[in-house]
């Protein structure tokens, strides 16, 4: 007998993850002699954190013990910040571990082998569809409009009765325009009481559009809101993962039994809060990443291209099958951009110089971005 006869068959993975695209995070630039390069892939805030919050994590020793698994002291903060209850927030790791606690809590595999629906525009966070699909549920994906928005009465019209969740992303990441307020509670009233909505706001600080949906506004009027946020961006934590959950009493419940545990740490515990009560600090430095960005959005539009509103920290080029081409030559000249296949090409803002650099690749490329 051949001994492969008795050999164990292969570890294969749940068939939902062979079906599941593949997160592609944004490349580092490659070093090009002369340059000095630029990450302009993943939208990170290119500032570091204030000066405060370097000096309050720079001496705590206390990593040998786990963090407290209810980050009593951020919620109690953000409580103070928000002016809400504390009990109305759930912390994780980053707003991806929130939304993923989330969807773990409201959507997945049901007792009769059907699996419930999420909606979500497309194109969005690229991650969406692998938190979807892991927690054992069905993307439904609506296509955006032609300016880069969600398109909220065919997303309305797609629940059905096996809907349960909801995600809301404004600004949109990739394309950068955000939801209005009248709008977004139109939506939420149109929907069954029953579906969990949850407002995406990783960027809500970078928003300067006096129309812009508030989702703490709108969860403490609807009981099926759920609001996102994240200290990754503005406050430039993005390698600490702290992020956070709102919602009322009737939902954190239920969110709470999936929380991840120790999801975190005390060091990104103490970095978030010193962030929050040095925030006008916080301010000021997104208020000068928001000027870049205004600054390039208005150079791309003098050469005549079409950038669908940005309220993020990046801008969308809808390039086409132009994208791979674009990225490629932004390389050359030691910038890493993040090219979406045959759809476009996102642009983070960075430094003055990787901004200016970039707006002059753009000057000398003679392929613009499609209108629509």
């Amino acid at each position: 007998m051949n001994s492969s006869d008795n050999a164990p068959e292969g570890v294969h993975p749940r068939p939902v993850v062979d079906r599941l695209p593949k997160y592609a995070a944004g490349k580092p630039p490659s070093a090009i002699e002369g340059l000095t390069s630029y990450k302009l892939s993943s939208n990170e805030n290119p500032l570091p954190p204030i000066p405060a919050v370097l000096r309050a994590i720079a001496d705590q020793s206390d990593i040998n013990r786990y963090p407290d698994p209810l980050s009593t002291k951020l919620r109690t903060a953000l409580a103070e910040f928000l002016s809400i209850p504390a009990d109305d927030v759930v912390t994780g790791a980053g707003s991806l571990g929130a939304l993923n606690q989330i969807l773990s809590t409201f959507a997945g595999q049901n007792h009769d082998g059907k699996a419930d629906e999420v909606i979500y525009a497309w194109r969005s966070f690229e991650a969406y569809p692998i938190c979807v699909g892991l927690a054992g549920a069905e993307s439904v994906q609506i296509p955006l409009l032609s300016d880069g928005r969600h398109d909220l009465e065919a997303m309305a019209a797609a629940v059905t009765v096996r809907t349960k969740v909801i995600l809301l992303c404004t600004p949109n990441n990739p394309t950068g325009p955000i939801l209005t307020a009248e709008e977004t509670e139109r939506f939420i009233q149109s929907v069954p009481a029953g579906v969990v909505v949850v407002i995406d706001e990783a960027y809500q600080e970078f928003v300067r559009d006096q129309n812009a949906v508030d989702g703490i506004k709108l969860y403490r009027k609807y009981p099926n809101v759920v609001v996102l946020r994240t200290f990754s961006k503005a406050h430039g934590l993005a390698g600490l993962r702290v992020g956070y959950s709102v919602a009322g009493p009737d939902l954190t419940q239920h969110l709470r039994v999936a929380a991840t545990p120790f999801a975190v740490s005390q060091i990104a515990e103490r970095a978030a809060i010193t962030s929050l009560q040095n925030f006008d600090q916080v301010v000021e430095r997104v208020q000068s990443l928001v000027d870049e960005r205004d600054r390039v959005t208005a150079g791309l539009r003098e050469l005549g291209w079409f950038v669908p509103e940005a309220q993020g920290n990046f801008v969308w080029l809808n390039l086409g099958e132009n994208s791979a081409e674009f990225a490629a030559l932004a390389g050359e000249r030691a910038l890493s951009v993040r090219a979406f296949g045959n759809e476009g090409v996102r642009v983070s803002i960075g430094e003055v110089e990787a901004n200016t650099r970039f707006l002059e690749l753009c000057a000398s490329y003679t392929k613009a971005p499609l209108a629509s």
